[in-house]
Protein backbone atom coordinates (compact mmCIF):
# COMPACT_ATOMS: atom_id res chain seq x y z
CA UNK A 1 0.00 0.00 0.00
CA UNK A 2 3.00 2.44 0.91
CA UNK A 3 4.88 1.53 -2.27
CA UNK A 4 1.41 2.37 -4.41
CA UNK A 5 1.27 5.60 -2.56
CA UNK A 6 4.79 6.87 -3.73
CA UNK A 7 4.15 5.72 -7.05
CA UNK A 8 1.10 8.32 -7.42
CA UNK A 9 3.06 10.96 -6.20
CA UNK A 10 5.84 10.57 -8.99
CA UNK A 11 3.39 10.27 -11.45
CA UNK A 12 1.52 13.05 -10.20
CA UNK A 13 4.64 15.22 -10.00
CA UNK A 14 5.72 14.46 -13.31
CA UNK A 15 2.21 15.16 -14.88
CA UNK A 16 2.61 18.46 -13.11
CA UNK A 17 5.74 18.92 -14.59
CA UNK A 18 5.14 18.21 -17.92
CA UNK A 19 1.93 20.24 -17.98
CA UNK A 20 4.20 22.98 -16.67
CA UNK A 21 6.65 22.72 -19.77
CA UNK A 22 4.22 22.19 -22.06
CA UNK A 23 2.15 25.43 -20.74
CA UNK A 24 5.83 27.39 -21.24
CA UNK A 25 6.17 26.35 -25.11
CA UNK A 26 2.80 27.06 -25.81
CA UNK A 27 2.10 30.35 -24.41
CA UNK A 28 5.77 32.34 -24.22
CA UNK A 29 3.89 35.65 -23.79
CA UNK A 30 2.96 34.58 -20.52
CA UNK A 31 6.97 33.97 -19.10
CA UNK A 32 8.26 36.44 -16.87
CA UNK A 33 9.81 39.13 -18.67
CA UNK A 34 14.18 39.15 -18.03
CA UNK A 35 15.27 42.32 -15.32
CA UNK A 36 15.94 45.64 -17.37
CA UNK A 37 18.56 47.84 -16.15
CA UNK A 38 16.92 51.19 -15.65
CA UNK A 39 18.80 54.09 -16.78
CA UNK A 40 19.72 57.05 -15.27
CA UNK A 41 20.78 60.80 -17.00
CA UNK A 42 24.21 61.70 -16.40
CA UNK A 43 24.25 64.12 -13.53
CA UNK A 44 25.62 67.63 -15.19
CA UNK A 45 28.09 70.20 -13.39
CA UNK A 46 25.58 73.49 -12.16
CA UNK A 47 27.11 76.70 -13.07
CA UNK A 48 29.44 76.61 -9.84
CA UNK A 49 30.72 72.70 -10.94
CA UNK A 50 28.87 71.33 -8.13
CA UNK A 51 27.06 67.76 -9.27
CA UNK A 52 23.88 67.77 -7.78
CA UNK A 53 21.29 64.67 -7.58
CA UNK A 54 17.73 64.74 -6.02
CA UNK A 55 16.79 61.53 -3.78
CA UNK A 56 13.98 59.44 -5.61
CA UNK A 57 11.46 57.25 -3.62
CA UNK A 58 13.71 53.84 -2.17
CA UNK A 59 16.71 55.63 -2.41
CA UNK A 60 19.99 54.83 0.06
CA UNK A 61 23.11 56.28 0.25
CA UNK A 62 24.25 52.38 -1.38
CA UNK A 63 21.90 52.86 -4.00
CA UNK A 64 22.79 56.20 -5.00
CA UNK A 65 26.74 55.09 -4.80
CA UNK A 66 26.34 52.35 -6.81
CA UNK A 67 24.43 53.84 -9.45
CA UNK A 68 27.26 56.72 -9.98
CA UNK A 69 30.12 54.40 -9.31
CA UNK A 70 30.92 56.72 -6.53
CA UNK A 71 32.61 55.18 -3.50
CA UNK A 72 30.49 55.35 -0.45
CA UNK A 73 32.78 56.81 2.39
CA UNK A 74 33.44 59.65 -0.23
CA UNK A 75 29.88 60.35 -0.48
CA UNK A 76 29.01 60.53 2.73
CA UNK A 77 31.96 63.00 3.40
CA UNK A 78 31.19 65.64 0.88
CA UNK A 79 27.82 65.54 2.24
CA UNK A 80 28.74 65.18 5.58
CA UNK A 81 26.45 62.62 6.35
CA UNK A 82 26.94 59.21 8.19
CA UNK A 83 25.60 55.80 7.14
CA UNK A 84 22.57 56.69 9.53
CA UNK A 85 21.61 59.53 7.94
CA UNK A 86 18.31 59.28 6.34
CA UNK A 87 17.27 60.40 2.94
CA UNK A 88 14.38 62.33 2.27
CA UNK A 89 12.54 62.23 -1.21
CA UNK A 90 13.74 65.31 -3.29
CA UNK A 91 16.62 66.41 -1.28
CA UNK A 92 19.68 67.48 -3.26
CA UNK A 93 22.66 65.65 -2.41
CA UNK A 94 26.41 66.51 -3.88
CA UNK A 95 27.71 64.01 -5.64
CA UNK A 96 30.91 66.01 -6.21
CA UNK A 97 32.52 68.60 -8.75
CA UNK A 98 33.35 69.26 -12.43
CA UNK A 99 33.82 71.35 -14.76
CA UNK A 100 30.73 74.35 -14.95
CA UNK A 101 28.26 73.46 -17.88
CA UNK A 102 28.84 75.14 -20.97
CA UNK A 103 26.85 78.66 -20.55
CA UNK A 104 26.09 80.00 -24.17
CA UNK A 105 26.21 83.70 -23.23
CA UNK A 106 22.97 86.48 -24.88
CA UNK A 107 24.24 88.78 -26.84
CA UNK A 108 22.93 92.06 -25.70
CA UNK A 109 23.56 95.17 -26.80
CA UNK A 110 26.73 96.93 -27.43
CA UNK A 111 28.02 99.06 -24.95
CA UNK A 112 27.87 102.97 -25.89
CA UNK A 113 31.59 103.99 -25.80
CA UNK A 114 32.18 106.57 -23.32
CA UNK A 115 32.84 110.45 -24.76
CA UNK A 116 36.86 111.04 -25.06
CA UNK A 117 37.50 113.62 -21.72
CA UNK A 118 39.89 116.84 -22.76
CA UNK A 119 43.74 115.85 -21.81
CA UNK A 120 44.24 118.38 -18.80
CA UNK A 121 46.05 120.57 -19.04
CA UNK A 122 49.49 121.43 -17.21
CA UNK A 123 50.33 123.73 -14.58
CA UNK A 124 53.06 126.08 -15.36
CA UNK A 125 56.12 126.17 -12.99
CA UNK A 126 58.73 127.72 -12.51
CA UNK A 127 62.74 127.80 -12.83
CA UNK A 128 65.79 129.87 -11.49
CA UNK A 129 68.36 131.58 -13.25
CA UNK A 130 72.37 132.58 -12.02
CA UNK A 131 74.27 135.28 -14.05
CA UNK A 132 77.83 135.97 -13.06
CA UNK A 133 79.73 138.74 -14.91
CA UNK A 134 83.29 137.93 -13.73
CA UNK A 135 86.56 139.62 -14.50
CA UNK A 136 88.18 137.62 -17.72
CA UNK A 137 91.94 138.62 -16.52
CA UNK A 138 93.29 136.16 -19.52
CA UNK A 139 91.12 137.21 -21.82
CA UNK A 140 90.10 133.84 -22.96
CA UNK A 141 86.44 133.88 -22.66
CA UNK A 142 86.66 131.21 -20.60
CA UNK A 143 85.98 131.77 -16.39
CA UNK A 144 88.70 130.36 -14.33
CA UNK A 145 87.73 129.48 -10.34
CA UNK A 146 89.57 132.37 -9.68
CA UNK A 147 87.94 135.32 -11.49
CA UNK A 148 85.82 136.85 -9.41
CA UNK A 149 82.67 138.97 -10.11
CA UNK A 150 82.98 142.21 -11.52
CA UNK A 151 81.20 144.88 -9.46
CA UNK A 152 79.12 147.71 -10.81
CA UNK A 153 77.71 145.41 -14.23
CA UNK A 154 74.04 145.60 -14.75
CA UNK A 155 72.12 142.89 -15.57
CA UNK A 156 68.68 142.82 -17.64
CA UNK A 157 66.04 139.78 -18.15
CA UNK A 158 62.84 140.13 -20.21
CA UNK A 159 60.48 137.23 -21.46
CA UNK A 160 59.04 137.04 -24.91
CA UNK A 161 55.75 137.92 -23.42
CA UNK A 162 56.52 141.36 -21.68
CA UNK A 163 55.28 139.68 -18.73
CA UNK A 164 58.93 139.96 -16.53
CA UNK A 165 61.00 142.44 -16.69
CA UNK A 166 64.52 142.08 -13.80
CA UNK A 167 67.43 144.65 -13.89
CA UNK A 168 70.04 143.92 -10.92
CA UNK A 169 73.59 144.93 -10.46
CA UNK A 170 76.43 142.73 -9.74
CA UNK A 171 78.41 142.64 -6.22
CA UNK A 172 82.42 141.54 -5.93
CA UNK A 173 82.73 138.20 -4.86
CA UNK A 174 82.76 134.35 -6.39
CA UNK A 175 79.00 134.32 -6.36
CA UNK A 176 76.51 134.87 -9.00
CA UNK A 177 73.76 136.50 -9.21
CA UNK A 178 70.10 134.85 -9.09
CA UNK A 179 66.87 135.29 -9.74
CA UNK A 180 64.36 132.57 -8.72
CA UNK A 181 60.73 132.08 -9.39
CA UNK A 182 61.14 132.63 -12.83
CA UNK A 183 58.07 131.62 -14.75
CA UNK A 184 58.58 129.18 -17.78
CA UNK A 185 58.85 130.23 -21.22
CA UNK A 186 61.26 132.30 -23.48
CA UNK A 187 63.98 134.52 -21.94
CA UNK A 188 66.51 137.09 -23.08
CA UNK A 189 69.66 138.22 -20.93
CA UNK A 190 71.36 140.92 -21.62
CA UNK A 191 74.74 142.53 -19.34
CA UNK A 192 76.20 146.03 -19.34
CA UNK A 193 79.94 146.01 -18.22
CA UNK A 194 81.01 148.96 -15.99
CA UNK A 195 83.09 151.46 -17.62
CA UNK A 196 86.63 150.88 -17.73
CA UNK A 197 85.71 146.72 -18.85
CA UNK A 198 85.88 145.51 -22.63
CA UNK A 199 83.63 142.50 -23.22
CA UNK A 200 85.18 139.52 -23.77
CA UNK A 201 82.10 137.29 -24.53
CA UNK A 202 78.46 138.08 -26.00
CA UNK A 203 76.79 140.13 -23.50
CA UNK A 204 72.89 138.73 -25.04
CA UNK A 205 71.67 135.18 -24.41
CA UNK A 206 68.28 133.93 -25.13
CA UNK A 207 67.27 130.90 -23.07
CA UNK A 208 64.32 129.09 -21.94
CA UNK A 209 63.09 128.74 -18.73
CA UNK A 210 61.70 124.92 -17.79
CA UNK A 211 59.76 124.04 -14.56
CA UNK A 212 62.30 123.06 -11.61
CA UNK A 213 65.30 124.37 -13.88
CA UNK A 214 68.70 125.78 -12.46
CA UNK A 215 70.35 127.74 -15.58
CA UNK A 216 73.63 129.30 -14.82
CA UNK A 217 75.61 132.27 -17.71
CA UNK A 218 78.62 133.20 -17.58
CA UNK A 219 79.40 136.96 -19.36
CA UNK A 220 83.18 138.02 -19.40
CA UNK A 221 84.99 141.37 -19.13
CA UNK A 222 88.86 142.67 -19.26
CA UNK A 223 89.92 145.86 -18.09
CA UNK A 224 90.82 147.94 -20.83
CA UNK A 225 94.22 149.48 -21.86
CA UNK A 226 93.58 153.22 -21.01
CA UNK A 227 92.07 152.03 -17.45
CA UNK A 228 95.34 149.67 -16.89
CA UNK A 229 97.05 152.97 -17.59
CA UNK A 230 95.40 155.30 -15.53
CA UNK A 231 95.42 153.40 -12.61
CA UNK A 232 99.05 152.80 -11.73
CA UNK A 233 99.64 156.83 -12.05
CA UNK A 234 96.34 157.55 -10.14
CA UNK A 235 97.29 155.01 -7.22
CA UNK A 236 101.29 156.73 -7.20
CA UNK A 237 100.00 160.37 -7.82
CA UNK A 238 101.21 161.45 -4.13
CA UNK A 239 104.81 159.97 -4.30
CA UNK A 240 105.35 161.80 -7.72
CA UNK A 241 104.13 164.97 -6.17
CA UNK A 242 106.28 164.70 -3.51
CA UNK A 243 109.44 164.08 -5.98
CA UNK A 244 108.68 167.42 -7.81
CA UNK A 245 108.78 168.98 -5.23
CA UNK A 246 111.96 167.38 -3.60
CA UNK A 247 113.36 168.29 -7.40
CA UNK A 248 112.36 172.12 -7.31
CA UNK A 249 114.32 172.69 -3.79
CA UNK A 250 117.18 171.08 -4.93
CA UNK A 251 116.65 172.90 -8.04
CA UNK A 252 116.20 176.32 -6.18
CA UNK A 253 119.17 174.99 -3.66
CA UNK A 254 121.58 174.48 -6.75
CA UNK A 255 120.36 178.42 -8.10
CA UNK A 256 121.32 179.55 -4.54
CA UNK A 257 125.02 177.98 -4.06
CA UNK A 258 125.87 179.00 -7.70
CA UNK A 259 124.84 182.94 -6.61
CA UNK A 260 126.59 182.26 -3.45
CA UNK A 261 129.73 180.84 -5.09
CA UNK A 262 129.82 184.18 -7.67
CA UNK A 263 129.39 186.90 -4.91
CA UNK A 264 132.35 184.99 -2.75
CA UNK A 265 134.83 185.18 -5.80
CA UNK A 266 133.77 188.62 -6.62
CA UNK A 267 134.65 189.46 -2.76
CA UNK A 268 138.59 188.10 -2.96
CA UNK A 269 139.49 189.76 -5.44
CA UNK A 270 138.51 192.75 -4.28
CA UNK A 271 140.67 192.27 -0.68
CA UNK A 272 144.29 192.47 -2.24
CA UNK A 273 143.73 196.04 -3.90
CA UNK A 274 142.74 197.45 -0.82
Amino acid sequence: MVKRSWYIIALMLSAAGLATFLLGSALPGLAAPPAQFTPFPTPTPGPDGRIIYVVQTNDSWWRIAAIFNIDLDQLLEVNAATRDTVLVEGKEILLGFGGPSEVIPTLGPSPTPAPLRPTPTSQPGSGSLCVLVYNDQNGDSIRQEDEASISGAAISITDRSDQVSLTENTTGGLDPTCFADLPEGEYNVSVAVPDGFNPTTLLNYALNIDPGAETYLDFGAQVNSQASVVEPSQAGGGGTLLLGIAGGLLLLGGIGLGVFAGLLTRTRKRLPEE
